[in-house]
Parts: C-alpha cells; structure tokens; sequence
C-alpha cells in the first residue's frame, strides 16, 4: 500500500457518504471527486446508482437484500484502495452493522453522515422516490417502512438541511485532503 501511495503521491482510501435518499450523497461524491481529478489525485465514485445497475442488479430492496448490497459494495470500495485510489462510496447504507462490514474490508475507512432530515430529503426528492413510498409502490423504503440507523461516530458530519451545495463541497473536500494529502514521507 505504501509503494502505492508513493507512486500517486496521495494515500489511498475509502470515503463512506452515508444519508438518506435526498440528502445530497451523489451530488456531494461526484463533486469531490472532481476536484480530486483536477488535483491530480486517483479517486473513482461508487454509488447505488451504478452498483444495482450492474454488480447488484440481482439484489432488491429486502433487509437481505440491502445487507448484501452493502458487503458488496464494500468490498468493492476496498479494491479501488487497495489499487491506490480514493474511492468515494455514496450509499444509504442504513444500517450500522452494514456500515461496520464495509468499514472492516478497508484499510482506511472514513464515515461521513450526510445530514438532512427526512422533511428535507423528501421536498429534494430527486427521483421521485418519497412519492412512490408514500403510495405504497416501493416497499421497505428507508426513512419511510424502513429504518436508518444514524453513524454514531462519524469522521464527518455534513447538514445540507442548513449549507448550501458549495459550502458541503468544500467542508468534504478540505477533510479529504486532510486526510489523503501527499504520501507520507
């Protein structure tokens, strides 16, 4: 890992976005790691978005389900480091113990709760998702039939019920360049 983390100039790791649908997760994951790019840094986004529509795309929404989508993810998360990037994880994961496997796979594992509340994430409601949960479409919805078991000890706390986009961005960037700055020496 240290050869690695010479030869990019940067350490390598997994950040763990974790929040309600709507909170601003993605937004946030895509942003840093564009300006991780710009940087010069390697760092990739996994998100809910592109592992249910390939790796997990036999996975639905039971409580199994979600608990298998999360080891997944995680052990996915854990080979973008262990190949020298900063991988960015953008997931719900609504449970600790999820939560806790994933952390358990990496070498260095940041949790960072992406506060809104559900009042919020539901006015967001970007995909239209809340809706259908109230409607009874989607079952075992997170916030709604189904529970999220908040980060008890996150590295980071970011509340986009009360920053705006850009002030997220760079409270999540300024972290992660604490953190996974120059290699060590």
């Amino acid at each position: 890992m240290r050869e690695r983390d010479d030869h990019n100039r940067h350490k390598s790791g997994v950040v763990w976005l974790t929040g309600l649908s709507g909170a601003g997760k993605s937004t946030l994951a895509v942003g840093l790691c564009e300006a991780l790019l710009r940087r010069g840094y390697r760092a990739y986004v996994l998100d809910g978005d592109n592992i249910r529509a390939g790796l997990n795309s036999d996975l639905g929404f039971s409580h199994a389900d979600r608990v298998e989508n999360i080891r997944r993810a995680g052990e996915m998360a854990a080979l973008f480091e262990d190949a020298g990037m900063i991988c960015i994880s953008a997931f719900i994961s609504p449970y600790r113990s999820e939560r806790e496997t994933a952390r358990r796979a990496a070498r260095r594992f940041h949790e960072v709760y992406v506060k809104a509340d559900l009042a919020t994430c539901e006015r967001r409601d970007p995909k239209g998702l809340y809706r259908k949960a109230r409607a009874g479409v989607i079952e075992n919805f997170t916030g709604i039939d189904d529970v999220y078991e908040p980060p008890e000890n996150p590295a980071l706390v970011i509340d986009t019920t009360v920053t705006t986009v850009e002030e997220a961005r760079t409270l999540l960037f300024e972290y992660v360049m604490g953190q996974f700055g120059d290699a060590p020496e």
